[in-house]
């Protein structure tokens, strides 16, 4: 568990055992968190070159990766009011370039691309079939946004059964109290967050 999240009262104290069979979830690491033009651009990138990390891990491992984008059809019309609520979603119209996954995380070949329009990466998809069909029991989570679509990631997560374990140096927000604050909260109520060296290991059965 990360440094910055401890301390529980009695009653959020409880924790998850990570299982044997896990599978990455990379998490919208697109262009528009990472271009300084754009206004979903991150304060810091640290959180690619950690997700990098994880994902080389995981195909070490054989582990499954899966990934995620926000694509959305013509005016945004299948963004509904989460693209009104948060205008800056409209960058993510069609196959635009700030939609597209950075090149140090780009998925392999073999890898599955999920496209979504709101913030769990489960609603309105088909993640959660594609995980139960390879016999997956733990998602390792790393992306963006830490409050946003990690969050609704992870609380899916768990009410589809899996154990989630959200890589704390692995995921970003839009500022550091953001970030931790969500970290806190996900620990306390969701999931499981490990640092990205506790995450490899896990992942390479060490």
């Amino acid at each position: 568990m990360s440094e910055a999240v401890n301390g529980f009262d009695d009653g959020f104290n409880g924790s998850l055992v990570p299982g044997a069979r896990p599978a990455v979830l990379s998490i919208d690491l697109m262009r528009a968190y990472f271009d300084p033009e754009s206004p979903l651009c991150l304060p810091s990138g640290s959180c690619l070159g950690v997700a990098a990390a994880v994902i080389a891990a995981a195909r070490q491992g054989s582990a499954p990766v899966v990934h995620t984008q926000v694509r959305y059809g013509a005016e945004g019309r299948d963004g509904g009011a989460f693209i009104r609520k948060v205008p800056a979603l409209r960058a993510l119209i069609g196959d635009s370039p700030e939609g597209r996954i950075m090149p140090e995380v780009a998925p392999l070949p073999n890898e599955t691309v999920i496209l979504k329009q709101y913030a769990s990466a489960f609603f309105g998809t088909s993640l959660s079939s594609l995980l139960q069909a390879q016999g997956v029991d733990t998602v390792v989570i790393i992306g963006t946004s830490t409050s946003g679509c990690v969050r609704a990631t992870a609380v899916d997560a768990i009410q589809h059964g899996f154990i989630p374990i959200v890589v704390s140096d692995g995921v970003g927000d839009r500022t550091e109290d953001v970030h931790q604050a969500s970290l806190y909260d996900l620990q306390a109520k969701y999931a499981e967050v490990m640092d990205s060296q506790s995450v490899i290991s896990y992942l390479q059965g060490s």
